[in-house]
């Protein structure tokens, strides 16, 4: 575990455990490098290198006041790449973080970069426009920042025992410790990172970011997804990079990089040893 610091002087907090080839993933909002814990381990003991950063903002990285949009997201995953010297490097993002490894990407090329993963991803773009008129109302984004403004506590138990892991699904066991686990994430990041990020990966249109990657990308998408619905999301990416493979799970949640490990994790092993 280490830092390194950007050149806007923010702390970037960051695990790096291993050898091997690089993977390097990138979170979910609000979360933080801890919601990879379980692929961390796994690939670890398949002989990666694993590698995850705190968000500005989240986690143990600086708490700032600005700079939370995707180009200062993509800039700072940037600083962690450079620092660690990467190369050949697996970029998986889950959620927000699939926007962050699409913009990275497309801004600061595939120099370093063999492949990548998009998980439960918000790409292309997820608010509703006049391009994009199968999004979602840009008042449930407006819903979530005054959710998140007047109990911030609250709504983190609320969503993770919800809709974000499916556990408001008729039959669905929900578990404590998971949603304790995404509160105390959540917790630990900045409220003003956090609201200002609900409009970094709902608004970001990543259309054109998809369109110039050329490295082979995974995309992973439950058709369950309460939080980035399925239709909008990885079904429409896959047909804008370059070399996609869609990979689509029946009945699966937003958080299935948790509650479906094991699959997901196979899956994605499978995937580059292909």
């Amino acid at each position: 575990m280490g830092t390194v610091t950007t050149a806007d002087g923010t702390e970037i907090f960051y695990k790096d455990w291993g050898t091997g080839q690089p993977i390097v993933f990138s979170h979910g909002w609000p979360l933080s490098a801890d919601d990879w814990d379980t692929q961390m381990l796994f690939f670890l003991s398949h002989g990666y290198r694993v590698v995850a950063a705190d968000r500005r903002g989240h986690g143990r990285s600086t708490q700032t006041s600005d700079g939370h949009d995707m180009d200062h997201y993509a800039a700072d995953l940037r600083a962690v790449v450079e620092h660690l010297d990467l190369t050949d490097a697996i970029h998986v993002g889950h959620s927000t973080g699939g926007g962050e490894v699409a913009h990275y990407i497309a801004t600061y090329g595939e120099d370093r970069v063999a492949r990548a993963v998009l998980i439960s991803s918000v790409p292309p773009i997820m608010v509703q426009t006049e391009n994009n008129p199968g999004g979602l109302p840009k008042s449930v984004f407006d819903d979530l920042q005054a959710q998140l403004a007047h109990n911030r506590s609250e709504f983190y138990r609320a969503l993770p025992s919800g809709p974000f892991y499916g556990f408001n699904r008729p039959g669905a066991e929900s578990s404590e410790a998971i949603i304790e686990n995404w509160w105390r994430q959540g917790m630990m990041g900045g409220a003003k990172a956090h609201y200002d990020g609900i409009v970094a990966f709902s608004q970001t249109d990543f259309t054109e970011d998809l369109k110039k990657i050329s490295v082979p990308v995974l995309v992973m998408h439950g058709d369950d997804d309460q939080i980035v619905p399925y239709a909008d999301s990885g079904a429409l990416s896959v047909k804008l990079v370059q070399n996609g493979t869609l990979k689509t799970y029946a009945g699966f949640p937003h958080g299935m990089p948790t509650t479906q490990a094991d699959t997901i994790n196979a899956d994605l092993l499978e995937w580059l040893q292909s």
